[in-house]
């Protein structure tokens, strides 16, 4: 059923996961059920696609490489329940979908995972869910907490929208070609309501983004074109302290003093 004549190509990143147990258990952790709405980025060969496919009434995949998309509309020929998008995901507007609780999975290539995670944060209350394979160094990135080295703008901005889960390991050995480095399954879900009242989202992409712009310098340094040390004082964060070792709620803190001061010279 599947031709296996396809090449992987290094501008789209692709590693096709062929390791029939690991397929399984990311299957099983996603737990299909019948009339979910899921979505996968990335179908590549179909390893994930087929057995997904069993357990559902309907399953929309979305595929960037022309040759992947053919080759998955041949194999899939007489598959009515599946609908294939020859599409780059992200410049996809996930409002198209007609459902609002979707379900997001996929084998994310590496040179794309981090513009897909922000650009999917931007539907999120279209979201249930998202489980993906990432580069584990990704994960421990989305996944660290303040304090640690991994910590910065992605595991602020996505711990902020989503609760974060890192599942399980995956060796390259599971891959053809076989990366140099481990992956990781992470579930995403978006909170229904955040767990810090935000004035502005655009005020925390830039606190965020301008505090760990250069790692080493304090609060106080990094943001002095966008708060003053009094702002930060009053704020309870001490300046002299430096982004890695702020709390999500933190930055929402700064983000809000931001925010309220832009109005306020409006």
């Amino acid at each position: 059923m599947h031709s296996d004549n396809h090449r992987a190509r290094k501008r789209f990143g692709q590693n096709f996961l062929h390791d029939q147990t690991i397929i399984q258990r990311i299957v099983d952790t996603i737990n299909p059920q019948e009339h979910d709405h899921i979505i996968e980025i990335g179908p590549g060969k179909g390893a994930l696609t087929s057995p997904l496919l069993k357990r559902l009434e309907k399953l929309n995949v979305i595929e960037i490489d022309k040759d992947l998309a053919a080759a998955l509309r041949t194999n899939f020929a007489d598959e009515k329940r599946l609908s294939i998008h020859e599409t780059d995901a992200l410049n996809l507007d996930f409002n198209s979908f007609e459902h609002t609780d979707l379900r997001i999975v996929g084998n994310l290539p590496y040179n794309i995972s981090t513009p897909i995670l922000f650009h999917l944060l931007r539907y999120r209350e279209r979201i249930k869910d998202m489980t993906f394979m990432l580069q584990k160094e990704l994960v421990d990135r989305i996944c660290a907490n303040s304090g640690n080295k991994q910590y910065g703008r992605l595991s602020i901005m996505v711990q902020y929208y989503c609760d974060v889960e890192s599942l399980f390991i995956v060796k390259p050995e599971a891959f053809t070609p076989s990366p140099k480095v481990d992956s990781a399954i992470v579930k995403l879900t978006p909170h229904p309501h955040p767990r810090y009242e935000l004035s502005d989202h655009e005020s925390l992409k830039i606190i965020v983004r301008e505090s760990f712009s250069q790692r080493r310098k304090t609060i106080r340094n990094a943001l002095k074109k966008y708060l003053d040390e009094t702002t930060i004082r009053n704020a309870g964060i001490a300046p002299e302290i430096r982004a890695e070792n702020l709390e999500v709620s933190d930055f929402v803190t700064l983000a809000n003093c931001y925010h309220h001061m832009k109005i306020n010279t409006l």
